[in-house]
């Protein structure tokens, strides 16, 4: 039996539903209560398991006050994404970062959170093979006091 995976635009609209009833400030049960499903058809549809039909979309979009296509609506560029917080809150892990980040209360740890993350996404990845930094003599000497290049 072949395991099924979701459809991509059924996930994205699924992190938009999550990240709109997160902020809106309601548990998935009342979510569920409102437009009339179980609080575990929530979860599924914020997964992307499920599909939402139209009718329970226009339902979730009256619920948590937005418009349908903004479920469908998703940044074209990665400096719109960089500005867009449903963007950035449906990226894989960042809400899971977030609330971390929230249950730190020490400002120099969260300081020092902040300043780890951003050090790591602003690495760019060496554009040098190994074998370019052993002809550069950035592997340094070893114990015979060469490069350990051989002929």
């Amino acid at each position: 039996m072949s395991v099924k995976t979701p459809d991509p635009l059924d996930a994205m609209v699924g992190a938009k539903i999550r990240i709109l009833r997160i902020d809106r400030g309601l548990r998935q049960s009342d979510l569920a209560k409102k437009i009339g499903v179980t609080y575990q058809q929530i979860q599924k549809y914020e997964k992307g398991a499920n599909r939402v039909g139209a009718s329970r979309l226009s339902r979730l979009a009256a619920v948590l006050g937005v418009s349908v296509g903004e479920h469908f609506e998703a940044a074209n560029s990665k400096r719109a994404a960089a500005n867009s917080p449903f963007q950035l809150l449906s990226e894989p892990g960042a809400l899971r970062v977030l609330k971390a980040y929230v249950r730190t209360s020490n400002p120099r740890v969260r300081r020092d959170i902040a300043n780890l993350v951003e050090g790591i996404a602003d690495k760019q990845p060496a554009a040098k093979s190994p074998v370019s930094r052993l002809v550069t003599g950035k592997r340094g000497k070893d114990r015979r006091g060469d490069s350990g290049l051989r002929a």
